[in-house]
């Protein structure tokens, strides 16, 4: 299947403050989540940004922020972002059942909701190196069970040129200076 921009949007899925530190290879997480969400911008591929209880975990990290030029933070207490009625609201207006999806940690809050998009019928597109847990083995076997469901496993790069679709325009010049 052929993911297009047009028919997807994107989730950031609780990169937040007081459990970033202890995610697995957080810096280059947080490089490669900014790198993709700027570039998903270049595309004018719609963001959600998802914080799961911000009173206990905090805010989401600045990076992030400044890369979805501070688009508003829906809050959620359940894990899957389809648990929260705000949430959910967003993606069916969204109207696009292509769904990116990236955040931590990968075993809890981004494996429950891929789980739940591909029930309701979405594609969930896991960007692997746009997703980590505390420990490696944890985001390794939640990668096997989204695979295990139909969800399609990309990375950041792969997945920008692919809604990218051609060469030699202004925005394949600008995905391509994020990319290097």
């Amino acid at each position: 299947m052929r993911l297009v921009a047009g028919k997807s949007f994107a989730l950031v899925v609780d990169i937040q403050e007081r459990l970033f530190p202890f995610i697995h290879d957080n810096e280059a997480l947080a490089a490669r989540c900014v790198m993709l969400i700027r570039g998903l911008r270049v595309l004018e591929v719609p963001i959600v940004v998802t914080e799961q209880y911000p009173k206990g975990l905090g805010k989401t990290i600045a990076p992030i922020c400044e890369a979805v030029a501070n688009e508003p933070c829906i809050e959620k207490m359940t894990f899957s972002c389809c648990g929260s009625d705000e949430v959910e609201a967003r993606i069916l207006a969204m109207a696009k059942h292509q769904v990116i999806v990236m955040g931590i940690e990968a075993h809890v809050c981004v494996l429950q909701t891929v789980l739940d998009l591909r029930q309701q019928g979405q594609t969930a597109i896991v960007v692997e190196d746009c997703i980590s847990s505390r420990r490696e083995n944890d985001k390794r076997i939640a990668i096997e069970r989204m695979r295990d469901v139909g969800a399609i496993i990309t990375t950041a790069e792969s997945l920008l040129f692919e809604l990218l679709e051609r060469a030699g325009t202004d925005t394949f010049k600008e995905i391509s200076k994020l990319v290097k």
